[in-house]
């Protein structure tokens, strides 16, 4: 790794409104967004990962933490690389990560992490 890729974390003291989203946020906000821009519904893609509809629906929503071998499946159910993911990931943590995110499950520049979710 590059130097002043890690950052420390601040200690309990820290202001409340600079938390860091959590990757399952993230994550599900990701896989939401591939999903819709792809035209596809909750069931087709829970189907073709072959995980349940309701779990699938608590990933997107930040509220379920996927296991690695979920996680490939839904991106491959996607049509999608680990990499497009984890590039989506990037540009979504670039950004300041707001309240207004997490309630709407958007983060981060959206064009360009639908390009990179899009170009998979």
């Amino acid at each position: 790794m590059g130097e002043g890729v890690l950052r420390a974390v601040p200690g309990p003291g820290r202001d409340e409104g600079t938390d860091d989203p959590l990757m399952r946020d993230l994550v599900g906000a990701a896989l939401r967004r591939a999903r819709l821009r792809q035209g596809r519904t909750l069931k087709d893609v829970a189907d073709r990962a072959q995980v349940s509809l309701p779990y699938l629906s608590e990933i997107e929503r930040g509220r379920k933490e996927p296991s690695s071998e979920v996680l490939a499946a839904v991106c491959r159910a996607l049509g999608l690389h680990l990499v497009d993911l984890v590039g989506a990931l990037h540009s979504d943590l670039s950004t300041p990560w707001t309240t207004a995110h997490r309630s709407t499950g958007r983060g981060g520049r959206h064009g360009r992490t639908e390009a990179l979710l899009l170009a998979a």
